[in-house]
């Protein structure tokens, strides 16, 4: 029997998603139901994978019809999203992980009440596998150093309030410095890397986070420090930006893609 998915949120991510799911995993899988706050995009979507009748209007249609939901929506709503997927005993795969940084335990209470499972994707940054390893035998420092280009940044609330002018950065500029807690509340929609890596880790108070403009990248580079009892672990990451979307690194959804091959297929491998 085909895994029946359905997918909420069809900018870049969604619909990246929507088109491996009714390409490479139509064996397996069926793409069943498509929904976004903005009814256009759904429609637009559709149209260009050439489905019909996947378009709802709500997202009790989407998860009445789905095994699996794949949130890819923002973080300002991801926690509501998962919240209500599991309540209706579905499982639920969430991108926008910096909305479920303060609601873990919570989260974690649901899926077993409703014995249902939630899937956090790696993201784009390598190491996730050796923190998670580390964590058993004691992690005692997690340091994350996220260097982006300036225009990266646009649109950023945090950036606008103080009155930064993204055009004359022309030399590396410390944009912020603090926690992973913190981090994800400023940068919404740049930093979800802080998230996955404080779940896996330390916590989001530990963790700490800090996000560079620079303007001689154009890739989104993720470094990774980590102190543990079972040794010292470095990674860098150069993510190439998605074409349609420069704030999303195209790793990000390859391992939306990798997970989900993950969950379709009957060996596992890796932490």
């Amino acid at each position: 029997m085909k895994l029946k998915i359905g997918i909420v949120g069809c900018g870049a991510i969604g619909s990246s998603l929507a088109r491996v799911i009714t390409k490479d995993f139509s064996k397996q899988a069926e793409l069943v139901a498509l929904y976004d706050l903005n009814s256009s995009k759904p429609k637009i979507l559709a149209k260009r994978i050439r489905k019909k009748n996947l378009v709802v209007f709500e997202l009790g249609a989407l998860i009445l019809r789905s095994d699996l939901v794949i949130e890819a929506a923002s973080s300002r709503c991801s926690w509501g999203i998962a919240k209500e997927v599991l309540s209706s005993g579905r499982d639920v795969m969430v991108m926008s992980v910096g909305g479920l940084i303060a609601k873990y335990s919570e989260l974690t209470k649901l899926a077993k009440r409703h014995n249902c499972r939630v899937y956090i994707p790696s993201g784009a940054i390598a190491g996730i596998d050796a923190l998670k390893a580390a964590k058993i035998g004691g992690v005692k420092k997690v340091t994350l150093t996220t260097l982006k280009n300036p225009l990266s940044f646009k649109g950023v609330k945090y950036i606008e309030e103080r009155g930064i002018d993204l055009f004359k950065i022309k030399k590396d500029r410390v944009l912020f410095s603090g926690s992973a807690a913190e981090a994800v509340k400023l940068f919404p929609q740049n930093i979800n890397v802080a998230a996955v890596l404080s779940l896996s880790g330390i916590g989001q108070d530990k963790t700490r986070v800090k996000i560079i403009a620079s303007p001689k990248v154009n890739k989104n580079i993720h470094e990774i420090k980590v102190e543990s009892q079972a040794g010292n672990i470095f990674t860098r990451t150069e993510n190439i930006l998605h074409p349609d979307n420069p704030k999303t690194s195209y790793l990000a959804v390859l391992s939306a893609i990798a997970t989900l091959k993950q969950i379709l297929e009957p060996i596992r491998i890796g932490t």
